[in-house]
C-alpha cells in the first residue's frame, strides 16, 4: 500500500480539522492539506516526475513543503531531502549521486537538474504551476519494497550515503510508535524540528498524520515559541537541546506543562543532569527513544512504566534487537557490544551501494547499527557511544558516554564531550572538552573522578570552550574535536591548540 493512502483516508474522516496550526498565520486544514498536496501532486506530473523517480529538495520548513512531501508519495515518486544549511558545494554531491528528475530548491541556481522553486513563504515556481495543474486526484499503487524515500546519512566522516526508505519502512515504524506512545484522537503535537530529517519529518508528523492530529508547526525552536504554545499542545518531540534551553528559562515549570501528557527526546543523547531537572521543574519523566537514519526508531522507553535516566528503553513492537559481538553473535545481558536491529523498519540499502549495503548485515537479516550498548535482564537498552567513538588507551577500550555522564555531574558543567586523539606512548588518549560556566582545572576534575573511574578512563586533558560543534540535529561532531585536537600531544601540539 502507497503510504499515502493511510494519511488520505485519516484526513478524509477530518478534513475540517487543524492539520497545521501556524502562530501567526492562517491554519491548514487537513482538506485544504489534501487540495494543496493534489495541485503540487499535479505540477509535479506536468514537470515530468514519475513513479520511482526522485524529486531533491531543499526547501525551508512551511506548509508547502509538507505537501510536496506528500505529493511525491502520491505520485509514487521518491522525495530525497537535504539540509537548508548545505553549501551549493555540498549539493552538487546528492545532484550527481541522487540523479533527480527534479530539484526544488529555495531560490533559482546554476544547475543542470531540471529546477523548480520553493521560497520561505510558501511562494516559487512550483506553488505557481500548482495553482493552474490539474489536481493528480488518483494515488499510484506502491508495494511495501517500494522505495519513499532516501535520505542522505551526515556524512561526517567519509562520502554521504543515501538511505533507501520504503513505503512500508515508514507505514510500519509510524504505527509502532502511535501505539507505543498511545496516540489519542485529542492530541496535539508541538513541532519546532525541520523537516529535512528523520525525526521531524517522519517520526513527528507520520505520528499526527495517521491519526489525523492537529500540529502546532513552528518555523523554528525558540524557547518564547514553544512556551507559548505549550498549553495547547499535549506531545512535544524534540532534541536534548530544546529542553535543556526551556530548562534555563524561569517561566517554563509545571503550569507551562500542564495540558502536556508526554515530551519525547531522539537525535542525540539525553544527559541524566537534564532528565532529573526536567522532572523536578516539570513534574514530567522525558520519554527517550532510540533510531537511527537507516532504521527509523529502533526502541523506546515506556510510555507507562519506568523511564529510566541514560536508557533509551525496549525494541518496538515488531522490532528485533540484540548486543552481538564482532561476528555478530549474541552476547550476555549486561555486556558491552555491538547494537544489531532487524525488522520491519530497517531500510532497503544504501543508494547504489550494493557493497556497502551487503557488508553492514548480518546473514541472518540483522544491521549493523555502528553503535555500542548493553542490554539489560529485562530487556532495557543503553547506548554507550559509536563504535568509531570509543577510545583505545593503553590497550583498554574507553565508551566516552560513561566519562560524559561523571563529568556532567560536576555542578561547573553544563555539557561534555570526550574523545581519543593520538599519543606516543598509549595510542590514544582520553580528552575532554567541556562547556563549564566557570573555570574548571585539571585537579578539580582528577580529584571527582579519582574514586569513580578507573585511571585510564580518566582524561588527560580537560579544555574549556563555549559550545560544542553540533549538526543540525544535535548531535556532537566528535570528528571535528578528533581533527581540532589531533595534535594535542605532539610536541608544541598543546600550545598550537590553546
Amino acid at each position: 500500500m502507497n503510504l499515502y493512502q493511510r494519511f488520505d483516508a485519516a484526513f478524509l474522516a477530518r478534513r475540517t480539522a487543524p492539520a497545521l496550526i501556524r502562530p501567526g498565520a492562517e491554519d491548514w486544514s487537513f482538506a485544504r492539506l489534501g487540495a494543496v498536496t493534489a495541485r503540487m501532486a499535479g505540477a509535479l506530473t506536468q514537470l515530468g516526475v514519475g513513479p520511482g523517480d526522485r524529486v531533491l529538495a531543499q526547501v525551508e520548513k512551511t506548509p508547502q513543503a509538507v505537501a510536496l512531501y506528500l505529493a511525491c508519495l502520491k505520485i509514487g515518486a521518491v522525495y530525497v531531502p537535504v539540509n537548508t544549511a548545505y553549501t551549493n558545494a555540498e549539493v552538487a554531491y546528492f545532484l550527481e549521486d541522487a540523479e533527480p528528475a527534479l530539484f526544488v530548491a529555495a531560490a533559482p541556481g546554476e544547475t543542470a537538474a531540471p529546477t523548480a522553486t520553493l521560497d520561505a513563504d510558501g511562494g516559487g515556481s512550483l506553488p505557481a504551476l500548482a495553482e493552474t495543474a490539474p489536481p493528480f486526484e488518483a494515488v499510484a499503487p506502491r508495494g511495501r519494497d517500494d522505495a519513499a524515500a532516501i535520505l542522505y546519512t551526515s556524512g561526517t566522516t567519509g562520502r554521504a550515503k543515501g538511505a533507501v526508505l520504503t513505503h512500508g519502512n515508514l507505514l510500519s515504524n509510524a504505527e509502532a510508535l502511535r501505539a507505543s506512545w498511545g496516540w489519542r484522537d485529542d492530541d496535539a503535537l508541538l513541532h519546532a524540528l525541520p523537516i529535512f530529517h528523520v525525526h521531524g519529518l517522519f517520526v513527528a508528523l507520520h505520528c499526527a498524520f495517521l491519526a489525523a492530529t492537529p500540529t502546532v508547526f513552528l518555523p523554528r525552536f525558540d524557547v518564547a515559541s514553544a512556551l507559548r504554545e505549550l498549553p495547547r499542545c499535549t506531545v512535544m518531540m524534540g532534541v536534548p537541546t530544546y529542553y535543556a534551553r526551556l530548562l534555563a528559562d524561569g517561566a517554563f515549570d509545571a503550569d507551562a506543562c500542564r495540558t502536556m501528557r508526554v515530551f519525547i527526546s531522539g537525535s542525540a543523547p539525553l544527559s541524566a543532569r537534564t532528565f532529573a531537572d526536567f522532572e523536578q521543574r516539570a513534574g514530567l519523566r522525558i520519554l527517550e527513544r532510540y533510531g537511527m537514519t537507516e532504521t527509523l526508531m529502533n526502541t523506546s522507553n515506556p510510555l507507562r512504566g519506568e523511564r529510566v535516566a541514560g536508557t533509551v528503553g525496549f525494541a518496538l513492537p515488531g522490532v528485533e534487537a540484540r548486543i552481538a559481538d564482532e561476528d555478530g553473535a549474541p552476547l550476555p545481558a549486561g555486556t558491552v557490544g555491538g547494537i544489531e536491529v532487524r525488522g520491519p523498519n530497517v531500510f532497503k540499502g544504501y543508494w547504489r551501494m550494493p557493497e556497502k549495503t551487503r557488508a553492514e548485515f548480518r546473514a541472518d537479516g540483522f544491521f549493523v547499527t555502528g553503535d555500542m550498548g548493553t542490554r539489560d535482564e529485562e530487556g532495557r537498552f543503553r547506548i554507550v557511544g559509536r563504535a568509531k567513538d570509543f577510545v583505545i588507551s593503553g590497550g583498554y577500550n574507553v565508551y566516552p558516554s560513561e566519562v560524559e555522564a561523571l563529568l556532567d555531574q560536576l555542578p561547573e558543567v553544563a555539557e561534555s564531550a570526550v574523545f581519543g586523539v593520538p599519543h606516543a606512548d598509549f595510542g590514544e588518549a582520553v580528552v575532554a572538552v567541556v562547556v563549564a560556566d566557570a573555570p574548571l582545572p585539571q585537579a578539580r576534575v582528577d580529584a571527582f573522578l579519582k574514586d569513580k573511574l578507573a585511571r585510564y578512563k580518566q582524561p588527560k586533558r580537560v579544555l574549556r570552550v563555549a559550545q560544542l560543534p553540533r549538526n543540525a540535529m544535535g548531535k556532537v561532531r566528535k570528528n571535528a574535536l578528533r581533527r581540532d585536537y589531533r595534535a594535542l600531544f605532539a610536541e608544541g601540539g598543546e600550545r598550537r591548540i590553546l
